[in-house]
């Protein structure tokens, strides 16, 4: 029902697909499709171009807090993380799983520094380390020396920790 309100809603909000597929960097650098609930206007990616020079962030992501291509609806989505349930199929296909680091764009993997690589070294997940930690608060510095921690200190108490602790953090309201 959920799946179903969410598609009703970006649909009254404005116009495009209800559900993106973005090509991202995954375990081993392969690329693969990552599904979304649609949070931009249509065509977002072509206005990217112009709006690099507004980047607030260091390192190889793009951030911006009021990206003008984010719709009303999709704002709501992102403050509250549904924009990322459709990823559960990711998961179900073996792309991703519950928990790890995050995807990157494959214009960001490359960019990378080589110990940002290590990132690679295990599935990207939907739920992390560095999302509980901080979300998108942290630099990509930080964010991937949480990642490489968790990756280094793997444990099925860790993947639990962190599975009940994204429910406080989605909840919280991103900035």
């Amino acid at each position: 029902p959920l799946f179903l309100i969410v598609a009703i809603l970006i649909k009254l909000d404005s116009e495009g697909p209800v559900f993106v597929k973005l090509q991202r960097v995954g375990y081993d650098g392969k690329k693969f499709l990552m599904y979304k609930f649609r949070s931009m206007i249509k065509d977002a990616h072509k206005l990217k171009e112009k709006l690099v020079k507004f980047n607030e962030r260091k390192g190889p992501l793009f951030k911006m807090k009021n990206d003008p291509r984010i719709t009303r609806v999709g704002k709501i989505l992102r403050r509250t993380s549904i924009d990322e349930l459709p990823q559960l199929f990711n998961v179900l296909r073996g792309e991703m799983s519950l928990i790890g680091p995050r995807p990157h764009e494959p214009n960001e993997v490359a960019r990378y520094q080589i110990w940002h690589k290590r990132l690679l070294n295990i599935k990207p997940g939907i739920t992390g380390l560095a999302q509980i930690s901080g979300r998108s608060d942290l630099s990509f510095d930080e964010e991937a020396r949480l990642d490489i921690y968790y990756l280094q200190n793997w444990s099925f108490i860790l993947d639990l920790e962190i599975l009940i602790k994204t429910i406080p953090a989605v909840l919280r309201p991103a900035p």
